[in-house]
This record gives structure tokens, sequence and C-alpha cells, in this order.
């Protein structure tokens, strides 16, 4: 009876298993046979069966304006792969928990390593796919999880710089990943390499030249040295569009303007849409409007300002909620702009005709209130009706009597709400000179000309790390992120004002320097982490030496 019990067991254990496993796609092209497990390189989009044996690269001149592919070679599927890792789990689990993790290597050093995001692809091509296609170029402007990948790799992760004109090798490896409480990573699954022929580029002495400062400026011109071959190496990198989408670079020393630089066909009257670098405008107009008297301080809270009963997914919770938990973006909403699912992403709000009505009436998270950090666009714009409730005359001509006019700031455009009211959510553009008047303001400890515009005390509130046990980032005040650059084993603080596509306002803490950066890469994923770079590898080292 026991052995009967036993090896029931053992049927109904292996039919479990046999469960998890699925039939892959036979395997009867030809070119995939010769290749399996392997990774070609293509400068054509071919479906597989058209694919032919000369196709397949061993060496290519490198030019992103011509295709650029691998195809992948598998023997079975990835679902098949992860079930190695893990057999205890479906399917649908392995695929919520694991991809291809994809590792790229140049002239045998290893540069990146990217476990691929689990929405990348589809499921069932995930189920049962043995060979699929990958473009990192195209001259059609393919998009794809692909391009990304190749982005993160070539121009976020040093790729770039890795393969500088001449000859290189360029290999792929591929391995299944599995995360849950820990990372899993399986054996090789897939690789491949190829010869790439990096042509020199030509660049003319005007584009790497230190841009002299023009007149009328609105600011004194610093007299101080910084190293000018640093300059001109970054300029290199940027005419070289090895750092992409740069449109100025301002540095401020000593309150005095020490660089001054514009590219990509911007000026200095050029008005930058520089994104979300407005919300920390938003931090700005609040410490005045406490300071005016008119906001009591940023711990009040919204029941003081909305009937909250009259919205939609009420709770006590809400009544909670405080000016300083939307400025720290912990106000426990149930938004998160990282999240595509999150009811409260910006996303589901702009098609929106009432955007504060679609703040309030979101329904709450369980995370407590000013403890939990969540990028939550909707919760700035809140912040401005709040101000424009409680201020004369509304916010727009606030802002421009107590904040634009005393910093002489007089060309600026905002982006409005459906409501024609200025959204603090992004999109003030200014010219840089402008954007860095603000950065100095902080700087100043909110003094402008002998007139104080900002209470000092609510400086050192904003520039203050409120999430310091979160080890996710480095770090967020009052509508401001927290950045520490490393130049030569010294640390240097600043807090920032940060807009898609690599827009900055840097102000260090402990450095008498503002820099502002204006950049347009927009939703790319090298944005801020070239700018970074550009701050941490030449800005900071050359005016700082």
């Amino acid at each position: 009876m026991k052995s009967t019990l036993l090896l029931v067991l053992v049927l109904i254990s292996g039919f479990s298993l046999a469960q998890n496993i699925v039939e892959p796609e036979k395997i009867e092209n030809s070119v995939q046979k010769n290749y399996l497990n392997k990774i070609v390189f293509l400068d054509k989009v071919s479906p597989l069966e058209n694919i032919k044996e000369s196709d397949v690269l061993k060496t290519m001149i490198f030019q992103e304006d011509k295709n650029f592919d691998i195809r992948i070679f598998l023997d079975n599927s990835l679902v098949n792969y992860l079930h190695q890792l893990d057999s205890s789990l479906t399917a649908d689990e392995l695929l919520k928990k694991g991809n291809y993790q994809f590792n790229f290597i140049v002239d045998g050093k290893l540069m990146y390593t990217e476990n691929l995001n689990t929405g990348a692809g589809t499921a069932e091509s995930k189920k049962t796919k043995t060979s699929f296609r990958i473009p990192f170029f195209s001259t059609t402007n393919e998009d794809s999880w692909g391009r990304y990948l190749w982005m993160r790799f070539y121009l976020a992760n040093g790729g770039i710089d890795a393969l500088e004109a001449g000859n290189h090798v360029l290999k792929i490896e591929i391995k299944p990943y599995l995360k849950s409480s820990t990372l899993k990573v399986g054996n090789m699954i897939a690789t491949g390499e190829i010869q790439l022929t990096v042509p020199q580029k030509n660049i003319s002495e005007d584009k790497i030249t230190i841009q002299k400062i023009m007149p009328k400026s609105g600011w004194k011109v610093s007299e101080e040295k910084f190293n000018h071959e640093k300059i001109r190496a970054l300029n290199q990198k940027i005419a070289e569009n090895r750092f992409r989408d740069i449109t100025g670079i301002v540095v401020i020393k000593n309150e005095k303007l020490l660089l001054e630089e514009y590219f990509n066909g911007y000026k200095r009257d050029s008005l930058n849409d520089t994104r979300s670098v407005g919300k920390s405008f938003s931090s700005a107009l609040m410490g005045i409007a406490i300071k005016d008297s008119y906001i009591k301080n940023e711990n009040q809270s919204l029941k003081e300002f909305y009937d909250l009963k009259e919205f939609n997914n009420y709770s006590p919770k809400k009544d909670s909620i405080t000016i300083k938990s939307l400025l720290t973006m912990s106000s426990g909403f149930d938004g998160n702009d990282q999240d595509e699912e999150s009811p409260g992403n910006e996303e589901n709000m702009y098609p929106t005709d009432n955007w504060v009505k679609f703040v309030l009436n979101l329904p709450m998270t369980e995370n407590k209130i000013g403890k939990t950090w969540n990028y939550f666009t909707a919760g700035v714009v809140l912040t401005g009706d709040i101000l424009d409730r409680s201020v004369p005359k509304g916010l727009e001509h606030y802002a421009q009597k107590k904040l634009f006019q005393p910093l002489g700031i007089t060309n600026y455009k905002w982006q409005f709400t459906p409501q024609q009211k200025p959204s603090l959510a992004g999109g003030l553009k200014m010219n840089a000179l402008d954007f860095a008047k603000f950065g100095q303001l902080y700087k100043n400890n909110g003094n402008w000309n002998g007139k104080s515009i900002l209470d000092k005390n609510w400086i050192k509130k904003s520039f203050t790390n409120y999430f310091t046990d979160n080890k996710d980032f480095e770090g967020y005040g009052y509508l401001f992120w927290r950045k520490v650059y490393k130049v030569g084993g010294k640390s240097f603080e600043t807090y920032q004002s940060n807009g898609n596509g690599g827009n900055k306002i840097i102000i260090f803490t402990a450095l008498p320097v503002v820099m502002v950066i204006t950049a347009k890469a927009y939703n790319k994923p090298y944005a801020h982490l070239q700018v970074d770079r550009m701050v941490q590898e030449y800005l900071l080292p050359a005016v700082c030496e």
C-alpha cells in the first residue's frame, strides 16, 4: 500500500514538473541549426527564413546611420531556461520574475551587464521562441526594447568610450536570470562577437574652442582660472556626439559667470524646456508664501484647503496628508510615475480635464505618510493649486512679483493646467543664465542684490535628505534631489533641480559653485547619466582644481 502511494506521489510530482515545461517551436531553419546557441550580427533587416550564411557578419564598419541587428539562435525557449533555475514556478510566474541577462564585452573587458526588464518581449514569444531579432540601430528609426538596451550600454555605461576610433571586438553573452528574494543567473545560452572598425571623426577647432563670454549677460564675469584642457575635451565629446543633445552649460563660481557655452543651435536667449526642473520652483514659491504668512507652514494638512470628503476614495488618512509630504513626494497617495500600473502615474493625469481633481480622487496606499518616497508629479500639481488659492491675485502674478521680478527674470513661459493655471509639475521655460539665477539664490541663502527673497531656514529644510534609510537613491529634500559627486577621492554634495532630457540646476553645498546644464535627450535612458559624467569627469575637476 505504501509503495503504491509513493508511486502515485512520484507520478503527481512528475506531472507537476512537466506542466511547467513548455513545448518550444521546432528548430528547422538551416542557419539556426548551424549557429545554435550563437548570436550573429547583421546589417540588414531580414526574416529568419531569408537569412543566408553570407549575411552573417564577422567584421563591420560601425556607423550609426546604418542597420545594425543581432539575431539570437537558442536551443530552447526562455521559460524553459528559467524553469531550470526554479522548477516549482509556473511559466507565467517565471516570466514575472525573470528574463534574459545581457553582457556587453569590448576588447575582452566586461563593460555592461543588464538584467532585462521582465516586461521586455511578449510572454508568448518567451514561452515558445528559440530565435529572435534585436535591432540596435535602424534606418527606419525602429522602436524596440533592444534599441534602448543598446543606448544603456553605449551611451550610459561606457560603451561609446570603449569603442573609440580604431578596431575593436564587441562580444555579447546572454544568460537567463531569475530574481525573487535573491538573484539566480543561469549558464550562458548564446554568445557571439564581431570586429568593429570605428571611423575617426574629424572635428573642427571652432567646435572645441572654449566659447567667449559675450557682454550683457547680467552677471559679473569671473577672472578665476580653470582647466581649459578639460573643457576643450568636454566640448570635443559633445561635438563628436559622445555626449548627446546637450544645449547649454553655465557655471557660476563665487557669484560670477565663469563658463557659458551653447550647442546644437541653442543660444543665450533660447528658452529651454527643462521639464521637471520647474518642480523646484514650487518649493521656492511655497517657501516665499510661508515667509509672507499666506500659508502658515508646510505642516498644514490638505483638509485645511479642500473638503476631501467631496472627492472619490476618501479615507481619514487623507486628512493627514501635509504640504511637506507633497514636497518630499511621500504623501501616501497611490501615485508613482516610475510604475506604469500606478493609478496616479502622471500619464494618467494629463488627458483629464482637471488635474487637481485627478489627484484628490486617488486612493491611498498603506505607506506611512512622510516615510515612503515615490516620484509623484501629480502631487506637485496640488502644491501649485494650494499656492494659487492662498496668495493674492493667484500663483502666476505672485510668482512674477515675488520671485522672477526680484531676480530680473523677464523672459519665461509657463506650462498651464487645463484650468489655465501655471503647472508646477514642470515645463517652465527659461534661458540657462536665468536658471542659474535661481540656483544662485539658494547658494546665497535666499538673498539677491541685498534683498531677502527666501528664508535661509527654508533653504536648509529644502536641502535636507528626508530618506536616509532609502538605499535606492542618494536622497530627496523639498522637491530637490540630493546627488554626491566624487573626484580625486573627495566627495562633493549637491542639491539639484532635475528634468527629463538631462536638464539640471546643480547647487554645491560646500563649494561656491552653481552649474546649469540644459539638454533635450527627452525619454532617453542615458540623459541624466551622461550629464552626471560631464559634471564628475570634466566640469567639476576643471573649475575646482
